[in-house]
């Protein structure tokens, strides 16, 4: 048995894996990869990498340090999280069932994506996921956001602040009743277009123009120097979906010790509800879950 399993090789687990290593405790992180979203980079035609603040070198020292030691790392998914008496078993894609005294859930989220012709092929090259990561990117610039949720509404806002021209393409106008919905509405280098319907991505080597349905059926093209995919983030909570509390968009509730609600399951990262998608905020709450899950190892050891 062992004392702690983490499930997620992104920068919570594997922060949360090193740190449970440096404890002495026997461990072992379960994952499809290591690295997680850091392993996609935005590539822009006027961005040099020197220029953008990643997080990307604590992670990968991290990963390199796990992967030279293998016995603490197993590359498959879990399919599943049951509690038995005071322990926890772990149940992978492959079959194997592995018991743990703890359990460090560091899963993430997966982003809803277009399923358009040219999305696969433009990702990260001028189409991206996360304007809260990459806006001060594009101050002066032409940005497109396409979206009709709150975080399209958000992503929408703190890009209008630094770009040049903003232009939201929505599938309906709902969330346009709200307080940010007003300011997008109010903002000069703010354009609304609703009913939309996004029919292919084009470019060259990066991300050009969107083609784009509008109610009536015509089709348009809008260029821009970036484009932002913000329809919506699903937590990957579906191995514990019948075991932990989660809140109403499907993240696992956590306490400020990364704590779930079933004592000895720990949770960090973006599969929670703690605040903001950002690979240094994932990295924190790497090191407090492993922290916390130490703490209620120890009198078991």
């Amino acid at each position: 048995m062992y004392d702690l399993i983490i499930i997620g090789g992104g920068p919570a687990g594997l922060t949360a894996a090193i740190y449970a290593i440096r404890k002495r405790l026997n461990v072992l992180l379960l994952s499809k990869d290591l690295g997680g979203k850091t392993n996609y980079r935005l590539a822009l035609p006027w961005i040099e990498d020197y220029q953008v603040i990643r997080g990307l070198e604590i992670v990968n020292k991290f990963r390199t340090e796990l992967e030279y030691l293998d016995f603490a790392r197993h590359i498959e998914s879990v399919d599943k999280v049951e509690r038995k008496d005071d322990h926890f078993i772990v149940t992978t894609k492959g079959g194997a069932t592995l018991e743990s005294k703890a359990v460090i859930l560091a899963t993430g989220t997966r982003q809803v994506r277009m399923n358009v012709p040219g999305e696969k092929e433009y990702t990260m090259k001028g189409l991206c996921y996360s304007a809260l990561s990459y806006a001060p990117l594009f101050i002066d610039k032409s940005v497109v956001v396409i979206g009709e949720e709150d975080l399209a509404l958000r992503s929408a806002s703190e890009l209008s602040t630094v770009a040049k021209e903003v232009t939201m393409i929505c599938a309906n106008d709902k969330m346009l009743d709200s307080p940010l919905g007003h300011k997008l509405q109010q903002a000069k280098n703010v354009k609304i277009m609703k009913d939309c319907e996004i029919v292919e991505v084009q470019g060259d080597e990066y991300a050009r123009k969107l083609i784009v349905k509008d109610k009536a059926g015509k089709l348009n093209e809008y260029r821009a120097d970036g484009m932002f995919v913000e329809k919506a983030l699903t937590p990957n909570t579906s191995m514990v979906k019948d075991l932990v509390k989660l809140d109403e968009q499907g993240r696992i509730i956590i306490d400020s010790a990364c704590r779930t609600n079933i004592p000895g399951l720990f949770a960090a990262g973006d599969v929670t509800n703690s605040y903001a998608e950002q690979v240094l905020v994932a990295v924190g709450e790497g090191v407090k879950a492993a922290l916390s899950a130490y703490e209620y190892l120890l009198p078991k050891l």
